[in-house]
């Protein structure tokens, strides 16, 4: 009897072994749910608002690790962080993790962007709009951007003693998106479509609970008119590329309704296009114009970075005939007016965070990511830890001077590795034309202090207010 019990107990404690290692590998990671749909959504909406979401993913690092779940916009989501939490979400391999945006961005931006496609899909619809923003292309409109910018100056700063920075470069990157990617010139359509734009962008992180009086159906409604509006500018640019045989090149609309494939079918839908126009209307308008109005609070903060950059320009202005238009050769000579852009996003990312999807069981960091479920990753964390960056509080644009010296998956100013933003070399010839014109003919000073807030973009007290006075150079006519 005895001979039996031992055995008895020696195959029970592999066996209690084995169903212990398997409950750990399907143990959730710790953290609340909170309440139903709502849970920690508003404590972020919070801490956003009061410009304090650096705070609020540190302190979910400090109490349960790189890897929580919670409730956010409705749904049951698993918070990461760290290099990689970065790495799983932008490796690209969506058999494992796929584009799925909070539902609140996506019933706004339509099913079809590409923030929501995977596998073929995806790489369809992205080989449409880079084969526009590809650099190859983009060298033929830095000369329409001068003009556009030159124009902007002209009417809004010259002969100002103040200017409010935000929606001046609101404005500005509006405009630029209008001319160069639609196509859309000046005039009442584009001012109705600003005003749709303004509403719509407010509710892009909102709880998704669709009444009357809410941000989300606001947006919504918003959201539907706007691609009303660019339902019938592709009517216009179809029959415009039909009857009178124009570039398949001069704007990007026009661009996505030529890419055809071997059967002479278009590549993307009518849909897929629209969707994507709002895409790129939604990164081209707010992160440029969040980007450009910090590097100048950056620049007005720190004398010496100033003076680097103000060196740099006008150097390349120097070089310029009166009148003449900058140029792509022009633009790969401003390296540290670029590092100091890096650095400017890398302490205020537009882009606080986004969402994934896990399309399978995942187990990371000794946790399971359960199928279905959202996953949620933040910039700062990464940004501001001090084994990557070094002091990482302190504005310093030579951090970007040798950018192999940083770890993959750590810099998140675009994105990273195969799902990096396909619109990067378009919002760097934007901003660096913007600073060119702006650092050369005026210099200034902050009117108010530091503070901004999340709404869902880094917005500045008031707009960020800032006093003005021309520079004399003769180099600077516009």
């Amino acid at each position: 009897m005895i001979i039996y019990l031992t055995i008895f107990f020696c195959l029970l404690i592999p066996i209690f072994l084995f169903l212990r290692r398997s409950s750990k590998k399907r143990q959730l990671p710790p953290g609340s749910l909170g309440f139903p749909l709502i849970g920690q959504s508003l404590s972020l909406l919070r801490a956003m608002r009061t410009n304090t979401a650096e705070q609020w993913a540190q302190q979910r690092i400090r109490n349960y690790g790189a890897i929580s779940k919670l409730t956010l916009f409705g749904k049951p989501t698993v918070f990461i962080g760290g290099q990689s939490g970065n790495k799983l979400i932008f490796s690209g391999d969506c058999a494992v993790v796929s584009n799925q945006q909070n539902e609140s961005l996506r019933a706004i931006l339509g099913e079809r962007n590409l923030l929501e496609l995977i596998g073929e899909d995806h790489k369809r619809v992205r080989n449409a709009l880079v084969s526009f923003l590809k650099p190859e292309c983009l060298k033929e409109y830095v000369g329409k951007m001068d003009e556009e910018i030159r124009s902007h100056i002209r009417m809004h700063w010259h002969c100002k003693q103040e200017v409010t920075v935000l929606p001046l470069m609101k404005t500005l990157t509006f405009n630029i998106v209008c001319s160069l990617l639609f196509g859309l010139e000046q005039g009442t359509r584009r001012e109705r479509m600003i005003e749709c734009f303004r509403v719509m962008i407010s509710g892009v992180w909102s709880i998704p609970i669709n009444l009357p009086f809410t941000r989300y159906n606001q947006s919504r409604r918003a959201s539907r008119k706007i691609q009303e509006m660019l339902k019938e500018l592709l009517d216009e640019k179809r029959v415009e590329l039909e009857e009178k045989g124009g570039s398949s090149h001069q704007d990007l609309i026009t661009c996505l309704l030529s890419i055809r494939n071997e059967e002479n079918e278009l590549v993307l839908s009518e849909k897929e296009i629209v969707h994507n126009i709002m895409l790129v209307l939604v990164a081209g308008f707010d992160t440029s114009s969040v980007l450009i109005t910090f590097m100048m609070r950056n620049l007005a903060n720190n004398p010496t970075v100033y003076a680097a950059v103000l060196q740099e320009q006008e150097e390349i202005a120097r070089s310029k005939k009166c009148g003449e238009l900058l140029n792509w050769e022009d633009l790969a000579k401003m390296k540290y007016t670029w590092r100091v852009a890096l650095e400017t996003l890398r302490l205020v990312a537009p882009i606080f965070g986004g969402f994934r999807k896990a399309m399978n069981d995942i187990q990371f960091g000794g946790y399971l990511i359960p199928k279905g479920w959202q996953i949620f990753w933040t910039s700062p964390v990464t940004h501001l830890d001090d084994t990557i960056f070094r002091e990482p509080s302190k504005f310093d644009p030579d951090r970007f001077k040798n950018p192999a010296s940083i770890p993959p998956y750590c810099f998140l100013g675009f994105g990273s590795g195969p799902r990096i933003c396909p619109g990067n070399e378009f919002a760097r010839v934007e901003t660096l034309v913007t600073i060119h014109y702006l650092i050369t003919q005026f210099t200034w000073k902050l009117l108010l202090d530091d503070h901004f807030i999340r709404d869902p973009m880094p917005t500045p007290t008031k707009g960020m207010p800032i006093k003005i006075w021309p520079r004399s150079q003769s180099f600077m006519a516009v």
